[in-house]
């Protein structure tokens, strides 16, 4: 987008007008759509049913919010990664926030890979998703020995066949396994990181077996078992070999996209905590007259500034063409962690009422201590920053 390259002329982190726009429109779709919707169900609800979600979805369409991530090319809005930064921050700002941004409403957009997929591949997988017509596919790349080295970790065999590839083995801490049509599976076809291939898995194929795991969070990953699983060759997207490549490429970007949400989140509980210290009256006056209240709320404040700005810039970066690896890291480790330091003294200041499911809190501490594990943990942006720092 040209805005972006205005935006280095201010010398200042102001949103162009556009985005500033679509900022405020996800804002008052929340308020008027998701927020009141979602209170209407029990607190630990995760996803909506069909009815319901087919219904937000149509009335998020109909005002352009669709599609956001999917190039143009492809039929999709073709945001830049700000804007999809922007609308990722505001999308958050529910209960189930942490996992699905504006409950789902905003669906529509296939797993970044599939876009090198062929013509065909696309039409017959992707479209639907764009269309409206078929759930998100999952992307499954954990592997029970590890995750936060796919080029190592990745054990998961496939072995060509004829004119198909067995799959052998295990996947780990997958997203939306359960409901998804087909995911894109990375599996080894060879050694190191030239050995790593990407499939397009459908469910119900013989030899899948998909296992829920029960985690502290109100959202729930899966474990995904291959025995014996033909996949037509045909379901190779890209070259075989190449698939370390594809998936270096989606967790850089998708690391700053991740970081996003959390301060979306981290934002609307500072915003409670505010109004609950001006309304709380303690030993004589308000809470917000407390000067160790004042100061807890100045460090949310100070901690959700920096945080805005990192992910901010690092997706600045990234559609300006930079190398943003580092960036991303940065992003990743300081958001999610600012976040979770936030939710916490917010918490701390509501009392007793920050534990109960009468507000958000709590949901929202269980889902963001996820968050800091999630597309590689707080450790692994450590040592690729560390790698920079000292190279």
């Amino acid at each position: 987008m040209s805005t972006v390259t205005e935006l280095g002329h201010t010398g200042a982190w102001e949103l162009p007008e556009e985005l500033v726009a679509l900022r405020d429109t996800v804002r008052r779709f929340m308020k008027a759509e998701v927020q009141p919707l979602e209170s209407t169900l029990p607190h630990d609800t995760a996803g909506l049913p069909r009815d319901l979600l087919v219904d937000l979805q149509a009335k998020a369409r109909k005002i352009g919010l669709w599609s956001l991530q999917t190039p143009e090319e492809h039929g999709g809005a073709g945001l830049s990664l700000l804007g999809q930064v922007v609308v990722a921050e505001e999308a958050a700002k529910c209960r189930m926030g942490a996992f699905f941004p504006a409950l789902g409403a905003f669906g529509g957009n296939p797993p970044i890979v599939m876009y090198g997929a062929t013509k065909e591949q696309f039409a017959r997988f992707a479209q639907p998703i764009l269309d409206g017509t078929a759930t998100k596919a999952y992307t499954a790349i954990s592997e029970p020995g590890g995750g936060s080295d796919p080029a190592r970790a990745i054990q998961l065999k496939a072995v060509r066949d004829g004119d198909a590839y067995v799959l052998n083995g295990s996947k780990m801490w997958t997203s939306h396994a359960d409901g998804a049509d087909w995911g894109v599976v990375y599996a080894r076809t060879g050694d190191g990181r030239g050995g790593i291939s990407c499939f397009i898995v459908e469910k119900d194929t013989p030899g899948l077996s998909i296992r829920r795991i029960e985690v502290m969070a109100s959202f729930a990953p899966y474990e995904l078992h291959f025995d014996d699983v033909r996949i037509p060759v045909e379901n190779l997207i890209g070259e075989e070999g190449k698939g370390f490549a594809q998936a270096s490429s989606t967790l850089v970007n998708g690391r700053i996209l991740y970081a996003a949400g959390p301060i979306g989140i981290a934002q609307e509980a500072l915003d409670l905590a505010c109004a609950w210290a001006k309304d709380r009256d303690v030993f004589g006056g308000k809470l917000a007259d407390k000067q160790g209240i004042q100061w807890m709320l100045v460090d949310c404040e100070v901690e959700l500034r920096a945080a805005r700005l990192l992910t901010y810039q690092a997706a600045w970066n990234a559609d300006l063409g930079k190398d943003v690896r580092v960036d991303a890291s940065v992003a990743k480790m300081y958001g999610t962690e600012a976040a979770y330091r936030i939710l916490d003294r917010c918490i701390q200041i509501h009392g007793a009422l920050g534990l109960a499911e009468e507000l958000p809190l709590e949901r929202w501490f269980r889902d963001l201590r996820v968050k800091r594990l999630g597309e590689g943990a707080t450790e692994v942006q450590r040592v690729v920053i560390a790698r920079d720092l000292l190279r």
